[in-house]
């Protein structure tokens, strides 16, 4: 390993980094030049690089065709499932077992963040080797682990009567309420404005100008409790504080911030302000539950199946059936009863 006589280490936004040379002046000019590079926000691309670099590096270069929405989902799980268990080492230096040792981590989660663990590795590695920085991609020949079918649920009476109370005093109470009660993809519900709502017979619709495929584009019921919340008339119907949109990692948190509310109120223990397990409110709910429950909701209120699909945006009657076919505790419950009643 190559001696310098001279290192000077520094923190930059909460990082430390190491300066070697061979003379002061030497390492007066590399700080200088790393300093400068850092507040350009510039990243030097070459092997010695962190693999956390690079991938946002990959994300930000190519990915450019998709939307700022979903290249932040892009990279907030890249860095969630890759980035935090060996971002921190040099580009050149991960290996093959590095990659299948990371990936084995997952087994037993669903199919889907497995799959989607293994594409993105070989997306980061596969540009690096096109880019020259590494000779073969150290993901190419990895096996997937074991995963499981991660079938959404929708939310019980109780936990809906709840999840209504605490999202109607909740700091983005239209935008849950937009999934909840119109069936909106969380993506939809953060850019609807106000414009996008029409009236129609003396009845209110939504126009959502989805764009995951050409069915994602339609007309929702407004329902009366969502109508009632909206006081504005231009401009996007949810907006921060900043008067900006609900940007990805926003809605992650107003989702975390709304659970904790929820399992407060169905009586979760805690213990200097943090909350203590096991959580009433289920931790296999997310965000997007509410989107399963709207459509749940709809069969039980006897819309017909197709109508659904058009509510839901679904381009494929499957994807409706899937949830229509659904046996939930309430559903049994009622069939209970009507068995049972004399």
């Amino acid at each position: 390993m190559k001696r310098y006589k001279f290192t000077k280490t520094f923190t930059y936004d909460g990082k430390r980094y190491y300066i070697r040379a061979n003379s002061e002046l030497e390492l007066g000019m590399k700080y200088q030049k790393k300093l400068e590079d850092l507040k350009a926000n510039h990243v030097i691309i070459n092997s010695n690089m962190t693999l956390g670099d690079w991938a946002r590096k990959c994300v930000e270069t190519y990915k450019t065709s998709s939307s700022e929405d979903a290249r932040d989902r892009y990279l907030d799980f890249t860095e969630k499932y890759i980035v935090s268990e060996i971002g921190h080492y040099k580009l050149k230096d991960v290996r093959p077992i590095m990659c299948q040792s990371l990936i084995n981590k997952y087994e037993g989660m669903s199919k889907y963040t497995i799959g989607q663990v293994y594409q993105k590795l070989n997306f980061i590695f596969r540009k690096a080797v096109d880019n020259g920085l590494i000779n073969s991609n150290p993901a190419a020949d990895i096996s997937k682990p074991t995963g499981t079918l991660n079938k959404r649920r929708s939310l019980t009476a109780e936990e809906q009567d709840v999840f209504v109370k605490c999202a109607l005093k909740h700091q983005y109470a239209i935008y849950f309420m937009l999934i909840y009660l119109c069936g909106c993809r969380p993506s939809e519900a953060a850019k609807i404005k106000y414009e996008d709502i029409v009236v129609s017979k003396e009845r209110k619709y939504i126009h959502v100008r989805g764009t995951k495929s050409a069915a994602a584009d339609r007309y929702v019921p407004l329902p009366d409790m969502l109508s009632d919340l909206l006081t504005g008339s231009t401009g996007y119907l949810i907006t921060t504080s900043q008067n900006n949109t609900l940007s990805h990692k926003k809605r992650l948190f107003a989702w975390k911030s709304l659970v904790r509310d929820i399992n407060i109120e169905m009586g979760c223990k805690m213990y200097r302000n943090q909350l203590i397990p096991p959580y009433p409110f289920g931790d296999d709910l997310s965000t997007y539950s509410l989107r399963h429950t709207y459509c749940t909701n709809l069969q039980k209120k006897g819309v017909d199946i197709r109508t659904a699909q058009y509510l839901m945006g679904h381009s494929d009657i499957k994807m409706t059936a899937n949830i229509y076919t659904h046996t939930t505790l309430d559903s049994l419950d009622d069939s209970w009863d009507m068995i049972n009643a004399k």
